[in-house]
């Protein structure tokens, strides 16, 4: 698993895909800063995880659109396969890679929650304020909701072979999430009054929206890593099925 994670982690840097992701993401999310926090003297933290939610809700498909779709164009994925590795243990070290991709640009942008700090805990004019505790939550919630679009988008991968194929997927599967989870919830379904309840606790969506409060909780923490596990192991479930249909 190290040695595909390491493999991994370095073609993100030897090809554009990992400097596309970074730069637009640090583009995108310093005029959004600008535009919501800096011009309206909004010190808060939520405005500027939400628009950075956005943003990788629209790049996440771009990072992990080759992780297992470009295995398969190349036929590479065959040398890969009868490696000692095992086929979990690469689908993990891919998503992993994914994910170091992501929190490294996330220590870059935390240019922007220094500035928030700094003129929250300085200027008694801070039009909304923020804590260490909400500075530290919003952050883990954040990077626990991005890995999720992560899982999606190496599930959607191994199922396609082309890079374009799997970013529309994930970002369609994304997408109908965020439809659905503003939806469902507010339905009302005639003899399953339970599905409402249901539907909220399922939403990814609501989990996130604790740690934005301000509030840590092991069983949101619990969800979004199960919900990895989950599709990581449908992942596992697609490759092995391809190998063995294969021969």
């Amino acid at each position: 698993m190290l040695a595909v994670w390491k493999r991994e982690v370095q073609n993100y840097f030897l090809t554009p895909i990992g400097y596309v992701f970074m730069g637009v993401f640090l583009l995108g999310g310093g005029i959004l800063f600008f535009l919501n926090n800096v011009l309206n003297e909004q010190a808060n933290v939520i405005y500027l995880f939400g628009n950075l939610s956005f943003l990788c809700m629209i790049l996440v498909p771009i990072l992990t659109m080759r992780l297992m779709s470009e295995e398969r164009r190349t036929k590479t994925d065959q040398l890969l396969l009868t490696s000692p590795a095992t086929i979990p243990s690469i689908v993990i070290g891919k998503f992993l890679s994914a994910c170091t991709v992501l929190l490294v640009t996330m220590f870059i942008a935390s240019f922007y929650v220094v500035v928030i700090a700094s003129y929250t805990f300085t200027s008694p004019y801070a039009a909304s304020g923020a804590t260490y505790g909400a500075i530290v939550t919003n952050y883990l919630g954040f990077f626990l909701m991005c890995c999720s679009y992560i899982a999606i988008g190496t599930l959607m991968s191994t199922l396609t072979e082309s890079q374009v194929s799997a970013a529309v997927l994930t970002f369609g599967t994304i997408l109908l999430l965020q439809i659905l989870e503003g939806v469902l919830p507010n339905l009302s379904v005639p003899y399953m009054p339970f599905l409402p309840a249901l539907f909220s606790w399922l939403s990814l969506e609501a989990r996130y929206t604790t740690f934005t409060a301000g509030m840590l909780s092991l069983a949101d923490v619990i969800y979004f890593v199960s919900f990895c596990g989950i599709l990581l192991f449908l992942a596992v479930r697609v490759i092995d099925k391809r190998r063995w249909s294969e021969g």
